[in-house]
């Protein structure tokens, strides 16, 4: 029954993936748009092994009798399942790329040549580019001769090399690296009529390895990433310095153990046994694939033609009573505010913290980060705040996986100007999406301003991630965000939370009890209903109580992006489940609990994924929508997302992105808000 019940995480995350992949096949996309989608794929499928692939491959190490009473799914069928899934995908998307999207590029001007196609002009350019430039990266390694262990760096792509001697004829083995973290992956060639071509690094170091390997004639070269274990090892958190242990592991990153040893398919089986015999790889290690690794380059990418390779621009929509305040405390302060991103502009909350840096009666600002912009606005107005004596309290998460080091270094700015910083709580990681201002009232009290978010306070991935957040002075809302922030800082536990749903304190217990209440009206024959929106679906008490819902009647239907392990319209189980997947323009992000409550609806948003890691062991912050006008904006869009019959599939019980083909009027959820949300402004 656990295998019929539980879709395994993995694979349900390969299906999400192949989603995306299918956009860039989708011929009804501008092409360089599907190029990018090549690359969103490739991105996320090199994160899936450097993270769960490494995953599977430790619970393989260890003692398998533990496996076997912990684990419902054996980790080595896992991986078997993940590596078939892997493979499949992986040969559509050549087929894609090479035999679709490249020749429709080539089309409108856009070509990419090889190291054999050059006119002698292009050659020379190239040439001289690898001699001035390219050669200053490389890091050339020949078995017996460099002097040195052999090691690849963690994602970084090479050439592995099979050698002759030009003294003696020994066949020799090595590799070469490819620079492209420090230099551009593609060089653009000068146009001729109209055709506008490109180069790719690595072809421009093909060319040139017999001024590699001098003495040596180079017989076989062919493309080699290995991706390695990303997880930070934190063997204990509650012990020593968290911090320093966190420091001291990202230096370690690139070190992880092999999870994939990705090769050209064309290798030969010497080269590869020798790569093989120095690295200590197994077969499970290994990854056959195409001539060119690390397609996730293919963002950058430049258009040298014009707008129509693209989506259409959507400049961001002004909130007319933000731009014409002079405060927009103030204004939060007549009214609650939800804003729509990246519809809307993230200028506004900006604006939020500038004021508040500046605002003569505000005297302390709290705010938690998870994963902070490179170059964060935020961050220098917080920095400007302590400067001009507010009292500032910043949460840094320094678990955020990839983000580590970027958090580390924003912490430290913040502590050499006075910013009160708290790190990572043993444990937990904190994702809640939360900041607080309070401002000294003339009468000496105190009023306070909150931003509760769906997503990351971040400027750039806001651009991208469709998003909510709510901006509102609610006493009662900001008296429970204070008490937050007073459990981050002190550790003191709170009163309990009637308004907001936290993890750790309430969040299970309030959202069983939502659909608990739901099934008890679907018994009683009474209209019963759930619409949720989540990124991911994994956690099995969630999945159960969905199911039982499902059983007793209730309607539920659900948008679910990635990660799903219920089974949607199973008779008897979940017939009643619909789940629609949306893959677009923007990446969907936020996440949104509508309970029909007999009418008077009951409508949450959040930074809480239905999964074991946001439910039981991160703060998740989840908020009430409570004001009416509100509560219609988040329901218009969401019943456009589920009316979506363009960008959106249904989900089958084996989580296969059908096509929705129906004869309604078209309906594109993420246009349709934007031009909603313009016209209503």
């Amino acid at each position: 029954m656990e295998l019929k019940k539980y879709i395994p995480r993995d694979i349900s995350w390969l299906s999400f993936n192949y989603r995306v992949l299918l956009e860039a096949k989708n011929p009804k996309v501008p092409i360089l748009e599907r190029l990018r989608f090549i690359a969103i794929y490739s991105s996320n499928l090199d994160e899936f092994v450097r993270v769960r692939v490494a995953e599977i491959r430790s619970l393989i190490r260890i003692d398998k009798k533990k496996i076997n009473k912990s684990i419902a799914i054996k980790p080595n069928r896992v991986l078997k399942a993940v590596k078939s899934e892997i493979d499949r995908q992986l040969t559509q998307y050549g087929s894609i790329l090479r035999g679709d999207i490249l020749p429709s590029l080539a089309k409108e001007g856009i070509i990419f040549k090889n190291g054999d196609d050059l006119t002698p002009n292009e050659q020379l350019f190239v040439d001289d580019y690898f001699r001035t430039t390219i050669s200053a990266y490389l890091h050339p390694y020949v078995d017996g001769d460099s002097g040195r262990e052999p090691f690849l760096r963690n994602q970084a792509l090479y050439f592995g090399i099979r050698l002759k001697s030009d003294n003696d004829s020994k066949i020799k083995f090595g590799y070469v690296s490819i620079p492209s973290e420090k230099l551009p992956r593609f060089t653009r060639l000068p146009t001729i009529d109209e055709v506008h071509p490109f180069i790719l690094l690595d072809e421009i170091v093909k060319r040139n390895l017999h001024r590699v390997f001098v003495g040596y004639e180079v017989i076989e070269w062919k493309a080699i990433k290995m991706n390695r274990d990303a997880d930070l090892n934190i063997e204990d958190e509650y012990d020593g310095d968290l911090v320093e242990k966190i420091r001291k592991q990202i230096d370690k990153r690139d070190l992880g153990v092999p999870a994939r040893f990705l090769y050209d398919d064309t290798m030969s089986t010497e080269l590869l046994s020798w790569f093989m015999e120095i690295f200590g790889l197994d077969e499970d290690d290994l990854t056959p694939g195409g001539s060119v690794h690390n397609l996730s380059d293919y963002f950058q990418v430049p258009n040298p033609i014009g707008p129509e390779l693209e989506y259409d621009k959507h400049p961001p929509i002004s909130i007319d009573r933000f731009d014409k305040a002079t405060s927009i405390l103030s204004e939060i302060e007549q009214e609650d505010t939800l804003l729509h991103f990246p519809y809307q502009r993230y200028d506004y909350v900006l604006q939020f913290f500038n004021e508040a840096a500046i605002h003569p009666e505000v005297t302390s600002i709290k705010v938690a980060f998870y994963r902070m912009a490179a170059t964060s606005l935020i961050g220098e107005a917080l920095i400007s705040a302590a400067k001009n004596g507010k009292e500032v309290l910043v949460f840094m998460e320094v678990k955020a996986r990839f983000d580590e080091e970027n958090n580390l270094k924003w912490a430290n700015r913040f502590k050499e100007v006075g910013v009160k910083v708290i790190y990572s709580i043993p444990g937990l990681k904190v994702h809640a999406k939360i900041a607080l201002i309070t401002k000294k009232e003339n009468d000496g009290t105190s009023k306070n301003f909150a931003f509760f978010g769906t997503g990351n306070l971040n400027e750039k991935t806001a651009k991208i991630y469709a998003d909510y957040g709510l901006l509102t002075s609610k006493k009662p809302l900001v008296t429970e965000l204070d008490s937050i922030f007073q459990f981050l800082h002190q550790r003191t536990e709170p009163k309990p939370f009637k308004k907001l749903l936290v993890s750790q304190f309430n969040i299970m217990e309030r959202f069983i009890a939502m659909i608990d209440n739901e099934i008890a009206l679907a018994k009683e024959g009474k209209e019963a209903s759930m619409v949720i929106k989540l990124n991911n679906l994994e956690e099995k008490t969630m999945v159960d109580k969905l199911y039982e819902a499902s059983s007793a009647g209730v309607k539920i239907r659900m948008i679910i992006r990635g990660i799903c392990a219920l089974r949607p319209g199973v008779d008897g189980l979940s017939e009643n489940i619909s789940i629609h997947r949306i893959v677009d323009r923007y990446l969907e992000h936020a996440r949104v609990f509508i309970f029909y409550n007999g009418g008077n609806e009951l409508i949450y948003l959040g930074s809480a994924d239905w999964m074991n890691r946001n439910l039981h062991s991160r703060i998740e912050v989840v908020f009430p929508i409570i004001n009416p006008n509100l509560k219609d904006e988040i329901k218009h869009v969401i019943q456009l997302q589920l009316n979506d019959n363009v960008s959106a599939v249904n989900l089958d019980a084996d989580l296969n992105n059908v096509a929705i083909a129906n004869e309604k009027a078209k309906v594109r959820s993420q246009i349709d808000t934007y031009n909603w949300l313009k016209e209503k402004k």
